[in-house]
């Protein structure tokens, strides 16, 4: 599977984090979004360019405000990404038990 590094880069920032987790209560506005932030609506406008970019998020017009909400399908290709990594870990460590059981048994003196 071919992950793109887009969705990794905006979710390695906490503040991108913390925006997409207020998200998850519902469509927000930007100054929602800026108000629990020690940081100015411009940052907080860039912060959320680079999560709809990344397809994390959508934005729609409603007269002057700009609200966001969760883009639908915006993780589903990190969820896959991380459960085919789940699998491939799940099937080594299989492995490698299997190993360690077949190896001889020293003498615990």
């Amino acid at each position: 599977m071919h992950m793109t590094p887009d969705k990794f880069a905006a979710l390695a920032d906490p503040t991108r984090l913390a925006l997409l987790s207020a998200l998850a209560t519902g469509e927000k506005t930007v100054n929602e979004l800026t108000a629990p932030f020690d940081m100015s609506q411009p940052a907080i406008s860039r912060h959320l360019k680079i999560l709809q970019e990344a397809g994390l998020i959508t934005r729609r017009i409603d007269g002057t405000k700009r609200p966001c909400r969760l883009a639908p399908d915006g993780l589903e290709q990190i969820e896959a990404w991380a459960n085919m990594m789940r699998r491939t870990y799940t099937a080594n460590y299989d492995r490698l038990d299997q190993v360690l059981a077949s190896l001889p048994k020293g003498d615990a003196a």
